[in-house]
């Protein structure tokens, strides 16, 4: 899944993507170091893997398990 580096916190590796309809959506220190990225810059794109969220606007549920930058 892609999406857009919405914000990040370099001391906690913490932050926010945004899906593609708008939706933000959190990512954990543990899904950025997954990624092996040293930094990540707001609007930069990114590709995403994800548990949980039925798909139906029910992103409570959802979670980023992985954030690494989009190549083409």
């Amino acid at each position: 899944m892609q999406a857009t580096a919405y914000t990040y916190d370099p001391e906690t590796r913490t932050g926010q993507v945004l899906l593609d309809d708008g939706t933000p959506v959190p990512f954990d220190a543990p899904a950025f170091d997954r990624g092996g990225l040293r930094l990540l810059r707001p609007g930069q794109r990114v590709r995403i893997e994800v548990e949980g969220g039925n798909g139906a606007g029910q992103d409570t549920a959802r979670r980023i398990t992985l954030i690494t930058l989009q190549t083409f």
